[in-house]
């Protein structure tokens, strides 16, 4: 096997005597300062180098931010009159509520990874990687191939794109700025994954069986065709895709401020060859194809047997059969078990903030909803209440938006914050006679923006990059900065173009 260009440990390393500056190296260590020159480079590189350097010094680390959130979720439990013996119950309570969730991120961060990772999509990879002629464009790869895989699979996006900004950085004939780059690669999380294929919401509400009967009995099944493929979803879609990936094009510095893997004290481990000495007969197992092939063979004719008993629809959105499929995938294209399992050791640390990092995140969501008042009130339902009660038909999208965007800073998961938000929101949208799978888009929509600040599904990204959350941030919120005013707008507008029709219970 030969080189593979794109794979490293994903761990950052400060040489001795290496300083990081406030702003990637380019200020002074003393003031943290940065010079600007407005008429050398565009607005908007300008505005992201000064963001980058506001991040570097104040933005708190992935870890710290988790922190932090519980901090402000727990007293403000206290504020409305939940006990605080009460809430540090929440807190133990829901810590490990989502352990099974994290293994299957963990598994759908590995098994992309090690679908990556394997000679033939390491070789598209490195096609890929060979095609830009300057850093910014370079960037703007990144970002292009981050939305289009988003909106097959966030998992997907977030880690192909992380390989390809690796393999364009160990390019010695390309200055790419790698801060940018990094926050190009978190682009499709922070903008189209949840109006895609992968959406969480979307998926739920299209599978009567996967969803709570208290939730089904109020928005009933929504299907794929009032949700994600109405018009007006692809629309946005299209939209945000485009101007996403010129954002990041022209928020990239160029190439005489660009702050490379090298300047940020990064190294990017080169992988060798697979070796092929074996030393004893009990290796023989490790590198024969044999293995694999029996293994993939079985779980292709599982998936088989779960596809025509399910249907596609229902199968794939299973996250299970989902990460199944690209393990199988993984055992085909590493071809050897001794491949395999190197490739295996190689993506674990890029599980390592999700492993610490979503007990917090199961703690902030029982608080959320668990922690009760002695009227029998809770936090996420006194904010939601909050905001659709002063809703009405013409504000409802922009306000549901508002609320879903600021919950997702504190209960960063599709999926299980849809499952908090949906009773009440769906219940005033019933009430208000708007269309119900738009309320479903508009909450995808407004879901992802916090993505672009809130470090947590960057992780996958800071463990393949070896960066930190700090050092994408300044990128990432000029998207922010340019996204939410349009995403509300567009959600507005064209949810006055959508008729309500009453909730479709299942027979």
């Amino acid at each position: 096997m030969g080189t593979n260009p794109t794979i490293g440990t994903g761990n950052a390393v400060t040489p001795a005597g290496t300083a990081r500056t406030a702003g990637g190296g380019l200020g002074t260590e003393e003031t943290g300062s940065i010079e600007i020159e407005g008429n050398d480079r565009a607005l908007l590189s300008a505005i992201a180098l000064r963001c980058c350097a506001w991040s570097e010094r104040w933005f708190p680390d992935a870890f710290a931010f988790a922190v932090l959130a519980v901090a402000v979720v727990g007293i403000g439990a206290v504020g409305i009159g939940v006990a605080p013996l009460t809430v540090t119950r929440s807190f133990g309570s829901g810590f490990w509520s989502l352990i099974p969730f994290t293994m299957q991120m963990c598994f759908i961060i590995i098994g992309g990874y090690v679908t990556a990772d394997s000679p033939p999509v390491a070789r598209l990879v490195g096609r890929l990687a060979a095609v830009p002629r300057s850093g910014r464009t370079a960037v703007m790869l990144v970002a292009l191939c981050s939305i289009l895989l988003a909106l097959i699979h966030w998992g997907l996006s977030l880690v192909l794109s992380s390989l390809l900004a690796r393999a364009l950085a160990q390019r010695a004939d390309l200055r790419m700025d790698y801060r940018a780059a990094g926050a190009a690669a978190c682009l499709g999380s922070g903008s189209v994954w949840a109006l895609g294929l992968s959406s969480s919401a979307a998926q739920l509400q299209a599978n009567p069986g996967s969803m709570p009967p208290a939730l089904l009995a109020v928005t009933g099944v929504i299907p794929f065709g009032e949700t994600i493929f109405l018009w007006q979803s692809l629309l946005i879609a299209a939209i945000l895709a485009v101007l996403s990936t010129w954002v990041a094009w022209k928020s990239a510095p160029d190439d005489a401020h660009a702050q490379t893997a090298r300047q940020l004290g990064i190294q990017l481990v080169q992988r060798g060859g697979e070796s092929n000495s074996r030393t004893r007969p009990g290796e023989w197992l490790e590198y024969s194809p044999l293995p694999n092939l029996f293994i993939a063979g079985l779980g292709i004719a599982w998936l088989v047997q779960e596809f025509a008993t399910r249907g596609a629809e229902a199968a794939i959105s299973n996250l299970n059969t989902y990460n199944f499929i690209f393990l199988m995938a993984a055992l085909l294209l590493q071809w050897r078990p001794r491949r395999f399992i190197e490739s295996i050791a190689r993506s674990v640390p890029s599980v390592a903030g999700v492993l610490i990092q979503f007990p917090f995140i199961g703690a902030i969501a029982a608080m959320l909803t668990g922690a009760k008042n002695a009227a029998g009130q809770t936090l996420a339902g006194m904010l939601g209440h909050g905001f659709t009660d002063i809703a009405n038909h013409g504000t409802f999208a922009v306000i549901v938006a508002l609320y879903s965007a600021l919950l997702g800073l504190f209960m960063p998961s599709g999926g299980g914050k849809w499952i908090i938000e949906a009773p009440y929101v769906m219940q005033a949208a019933n009430a208000l006679h708007y269309h119900l799978g738009w309320v479903v888009q508009v909450y995808n929509a407004a879901e992802a923006l916090p993505n672009l600040i809130n470090p947590f599904w960057m992780l996958p990204v800071l463990g393949i990059l070896g960066l930190r959350a700090r050092e994408l941030i300044g990128f990432t919120f000029v998207q922010f900065m340019i996204n939410f005013p349009l995403v509300l707008f567009l959600l507005w507008l064209l949810g006055n173009t959508l008729t309500y029709h009453a909730p479709m219970l299942p027979k």
